[in-house]
């Protein structure tokens, strides 16, 4: 297995992504827009999600395909963010037909980072309606990682979070991809350690080349939480989605966004409690065909789990300091080199 020549999300032919954010709000929106409506699914094992349309992505439901999904901070208040997103569509001609109109199909999922250090003092409307918009028109091929869209203002227990990508081409030729915005209440380390919890995954050194630690810490299941003392509902949640070029029904879609969560416990420690609102969207664009062995099949949901954990670990690998942040980045507290 190796990752796609970018290591993005976009190495899913189709997909494009966009962000948008503001310093002072230290908050923003990712959109990824799909250039043809891709097959959309969505599952989710957190105890606190904030979302948008996730129940239309059910299976059993008339709707099978989605034009864009929307990341945004801002807790319930980013939900604005996909109306942005649904007018700047509008304005393409994009969307489902419907009795002679065009109704954009945006999902959208958020995270709660209102009490990150940022100016949250925005006046009768929030912001996130207009950053949607712009985020869906900046979307392209290549985008940066780390403090950037979505995850602007994420934290994790004791370090920023941030937006990382990551990417795996199977033997087969199907590529799986996942892009995740990580703000969560665990821990993306091992106990007091600098060591990823995802290492095992690592391609290319892409989060430091640091493997696991040796020895292990003493107690790695340490429990390290983010706002301990506080512990809101809501306050936290890590966004995936996971992308393939093949051919899946609405249904395996599904599973794959199950299979998917298995890389948040391997990169985020805990996870799913009852205050994160983790959740896995999938997109499929059925640009390759579809897996036609149920060992491929079983491949590509194992790589899409791994995939997930390389993203998460990237996103805070990547993220950088800014004025009153609250806690410090990965590279501050460790050093570059690791």
């Amino acid at each position: 297995m190796q990752p796609g020549p970018t290591n993005l999300l976009t190495d899913i032919d189709g997909l494009t992504v966009g962000n948008a954010d503001d310093a002072l709000l230290k908050s923003g929106v990712t959109v990824i827009l799909c250039e043809a409506p891709a097959v959309a699914a969505v599952h989710v094992m957190g105890g606190a999600p904030g979302t948008r349309e996730t129940d239309l992505l059910a299976p059993e439901n008339a709707i099978e395909r989605a034009d864009a999904i929307v990341f945004s901070g801002g807790s319930a208040f980013g939900l604005d963010a996909a109306g942005g997103v649904q007018a700047w569509l509008r304005a393409q001609g994009r969307g489902f037909s419907v009795a002679g109109h065009r109704v954009p199909i945006v999902p959208a999922a958020i995270l709660f980072d209102l009490a990150n250090g940022g100016d949250k003092n925005w006046g009768r409307y929030s912001p996130y309606r207009e950053l949607g918009y712009a985020a869906a028109e900046s979307a392209r091929r290549q985008f940066a990682l780390g403090t950037v869209g979505a995850g602007v203002g994420a934290t994790v227990a004791g370090l920023k979070g941030g937006l990382g990508s990551a990417s795996a081409r199977l033997e087969i030729g199907v590529t799986v991809a996942a892009l995740a915005a990580v703000n969560a209440i665990g821990s993306p380390v091992i106990g007091d350690s600098r060591h990823f919890w995802a290492a095992p995954f690592e391609q290319e050194d892409e989060f430091g080349g640091l493997g696991l630690p040796s020895p292990m810490p003493a107690d790695p299941g340490k429990v390290l939480l983010k706002y301990r003392d506080m512990a809101p509902a809501g306050a936290n949640t890590t966004i995936v989605v996971v992308a393939t070029d093949a051919a899946l029904s609405k249904a395996e879609a599904k599973r794959l966004a199950v299979c998917a969560h298995d890389g948040f416990a391997r990169a985020l420690w805990p996870s799913h409690t009852p205050h994160d609102g983790d959740l896995v969207f999938c997109l499929a664009t059925g640009n390759q065909p579809r897996p036609q062995e149920l060992n491929d099949f079983i491949d590509l949901c194992a790589l899409a789990a791994s995939t997930v954990s390389r993203a998460i670990a990237r996103a805070v690998y990547s993220a950088t300091p800014a004025p009153g942040d609250i806690f410090p980045t990965w590279r501050e507290r460790f050093g570059k080199s690791g």
